[in-house]
C-alpha cells in the first residue's frame, strides 16, 4: 500500500511537469495535438495505478485529494508558484512583438494573432502590452488614444443601477437569491401577478435589481417585461 501512495505521488507531479513544459499554448488554444498531447499524457501517467482493488482505488483518490489541496496551498508561495503554475509573459510591448518570449510560451505566431483579432485588435501597432497569462489567456492592454472612454474620463456622473439578482431560473424559483435580497416566495408570486404573470410557469427567467424592487421578466419568447413596484 506504502508503494502504491509513494507511486501515486510521484506520478501526479510527473504529469504537472509534463503538460507545464507542453506550454501555455496548451491551455489556451486546445488545438487537435494539444488536446491529444494532454490526453496522452494523462492516460499514461494513470495506467500504472489504475486498480481492480477497491481498497486501493479509494486510497489512491484520498492521496490524489491531500496532493491536490496541499499543492493548492504551497502554491502560495512565489518560488514554487514560479515553478509549477508559471509567471507572464509579456509577447508585443509597445506595439511590436518580442519573438523570444513568444517563442519560449510555445505559442506560434499565428495563434497570438487570432487571440488578438478575437478580442479586438487586428492591428498590433495599436497594443500597448499583451501578455500571455499562467493560465495560457491573454490580456491587452491597448495604447491610450484608443482606450476604451469610460465616464470617468468625460468627468460624467453615473448613477449605481443595482445588480440583477435571478430569482427565476426556467420557472423555478431561487429561494436563496430571493433571501439575499430580504424578499420571499410570497412577495414575488404577488409582483409576478400585478405584473400580469399568475402562472409562474410562463416566466422563463426573472430578476430583481438589488437597489430596488425593479422586477424584470423575460418569457423566453424574446419578450421582456418590465416591472416597478409601486409601494
Amino acid at each position: 500500500m506504502l508503494l502504491f501512495i509513494g507511486k501515486t505521488i510521484l506520478l501526479y507531479f510527473i504529469t504537472i511537469i509534463i503538460i507545464r513544459l507542453m506550454g501555455k499554448s496548451a491551455f489556451a488554444q486546445l488545438t487537435a495535438h494539444d488536446l491529444a498531447g494532454i490526453f496522452f499524457v494523462i492516460s499514461l501517467a494513470t495506467g500504472p495505478v489504475v486498480t481492480n482493488d477497491f481498497l486501493q482505488s479509494i486510497t489512491g483518490l484520498a492521496v490524489v485529494g491531500m496532493i491536490h489541496i496541499g499543492f493548492s496551498r504551497l502554491m502560495l508561495f512565489n518560488i514554487l508558484n514560479r515553478i509549477f503554475v508559471g509567471k507572464p509573459t509579456i509577447v508585443i510591448k509597445h506595439g511590436k512583438l518580442i519573438r523570444e518570449n513568444l517563442k519560449g510560451s510555445h505559442f506560434t505566431l499565428s495563434e497570438l494573432l487570432s487571440e488578438v483579432r478575437e478580442k479586438g485588435y487586428p492591428d498590433i501597432s495599436l497594443i500597448d502590452y499583451a501578455i500571455i497569462e499562467p493560465s495560457g489567456g491573454i490580456s491587452i492592454v491597448p495604447q491610450q488614444d484608443i482606450a476604451p472612454v469610460t465616464p470617468a474620463h468625460l468627468n460624467i456622473e453615473t448613477s449605481y443601477h443595482g445588480l440583477p439578482i435571478a430569482v427565476i431560473i426556467e420557472g423555478r424559483i431561487h429561494h436563496r437569491n430571493l433571501k439575499l435580497i430580504d424578499k420571499d416566495e410570497q412577495w414575488l408570486n404577488k409582483e409576478l401577478s400585478n405584473a400580469g404573470f399568475s402562472d409562474r410557469s410562463q416566466v422563463f427567467y426573472a430578476s430583481v435589481r438589488d437597489d430596488s424592487d425593479s422586477l424584470m421578466i423575460d418569457t423566453g419568447t424574446g419578450n421582456t417585461h418590465a416591472w416597478q413596484n409601486r409601494q
